[in-house]
């Protein structure tokens, strides 16, 4: 039997699909059409000759081959980018600037770091760990060369790289005290996370009021761990001692995940340093807050997918578009 070599791109584009969740996605990322990712998904299947994808309603998931592919492409690019990372590694120095939002503080960050730093010793990061305002006011400035945040989706550095739910948070022990206002603690504004919950609310009129503020995410979590009131944020580093609730609350919508670059950017160090941020952000989220069925692509089926279909009969293709916010944590 003759071997083939699979193209290292398109095993790439298949782990980027599925970490992003469909091919919309992926092609902002790859800067690429939704067409082309098809495409290439197609020939990847056509190269491996079986099949790595399934149909099921409107959605694209992988088969159980699929899967397997799917683990090994994730093997193989860690190889090839751990080669390259080491064979540059000695060669690149200096300074990368980099700022974080406080919820990647205790998750993300750590990770980054600590991979970077083992790929390229000789680099010094200066680490500003902030609000996302101040964040990306400091990129649009020049000051930051790097920073991760959450909103921020209209600014022209920006890359989404994910949406993540908002949910209602607070104490196993908090209870909602009737024909009394909904007590809330909040995060010093301007925040993306709170205030699609201050406008869920209003719209629902339900009564609120402040129980506290606080322009740190740890002094916001004790307020809550305490029973002073119930906050709105992403599920990223929960203290052990608060959950997500319901309490017949107004449901809440997405909140953009982005990385921002500094205008111009071309340090191979910095370049470099954002690209390990995003992979560390897709296994974070992979491993701990991903809420999709396992194998989810795209709602829209590609059209080499709809083979099975009845002839003359259009493929349907969904056109809701994410909610989320545009605000800035």
């Amino acid at each position: 039997m003759v071997l083939k070599n699979l193209n290292l791109d398109s095993l790439r584009t298949l782990v980027v699909t599925q970490d992003l969740g469909g091919f919309g996605r992926a092609s902002e990322r790859l800067l690429r059409t939704p067409s082309a990712i098809s495409l290439q998904m197609k020939r990847l299947q056509e190269e491996v000759g079986v099949p790595l994808f399934r149909k099921q309603g409107r959605k694209t998931l992988l088969t159980e081959q699929g899967e397997v592919a799917l683990r090994y492409a994730r093997r193989v690019l860690e190889l090839n980018d751990e080669m390259i990372d080491t064979l540059r590694g000695s060669s690149l120095s200096g300074v990368v600037r980099i700022g974080f939002g406080q919820d990647f503080m205790a998750t993300v960050l750590p990770m980054v770091i600590a991979r970077f730093d083992a790929l390229y010793p000789l680099v010094k990061l200066e680490v500003t760990v902030d609000v996302g305002q101040v964040l990306l006011q400091m990129v649009d400035s020049g000051d930051l060369d790097v920073v991760l945040t959450l909103g921020g989706a209209q600014k022209k550095t920006a890359q989404l790289l994910n949406e993540l739910p908002l949910r209602w948070i607070a104490s196993p022990s908090f209870r909602v005290r009737s024909r009394q206002p909904l007590p809330l603690a909040l995060f010093s504004p301007p925040c993306a996370c709170q205030t699609p919950g201050l406008e869920a609310l209003e719209r629902a009129g339900r009564p609120w009021r402040v129980a506290m503020t606080s322009p740190s995410l740890t002094g916001l979590w004790a307020a809550v761990s305490a029973g002073l009131g119930l906050t709105s944020r992403a599920e990223l580093g929960l203290p052990a001692d608060v959950q997500t609730v319901d309490l017949g609350l107004p449901p809440l919508g997405d909140i953009p995940l982005t990385i921002h670059r500094r205008r111009g950017l071309r340090a191979p160090n910095a370049i470099r340093f954002a690209e390990i941020t995003e992979e560390a952000v897709a296994t974070y989220l992979r491993s701990d807050l991903s809420k999709k069925p396992s194998g989810a692509v795209d709602a829209r089926t590609p059209a080499w997918m709809d083979a099975g279909r009845a002839k003359g009969k259009p493929a349907r293709r969904s056109t809701a578009s994410p909610r989320h916010s545009s605000g800035i944590s």
